[in-house]
């Protein structure tokens, strides 16, 4: 993406007025969260928190595919089953 510069100003109550130009290029509509990044050199980044979120999605995908929680669940709780049906006919 090319470099774009806005101009954006901060009213008396500490709010930024976003330029429709930068929400179109953002896809960002009314009630959207923004994540901005104080950046070492003391420049803001700007994130939709929408496309984080996917891009996290995507870190964590294979993770999701090599592992399933319900199937542990379960495994675990019917080895619990099995153990009280033992303990049951012992004791």
């Amino acid at each position: 993406m090319e470099q774009t510069h806005f101009v954006v100003s901060m009213d008396d109550r500490g709010r930024l007025m976003l330029p429709s130009a930068l929400r179109r290029c953002l896809d960002m509509h009314p009630g959207d969260r923004l994540i901005l990044t104080l950046e070492p050199e003391g420049g803001l980044r700007a994130t939709p928190a929408r496309q984080l979120a996917q891009r996290l999605l995507g870190l964590y995908r294979h993770v999701a595919s090599e592992r399933s929680l319900v199937d542990e669940l379960i495994a675990e709780r019917r080895q619990e089953a099995e153990r009280e049906a033992r303990e049951r006919q012992s004791g």
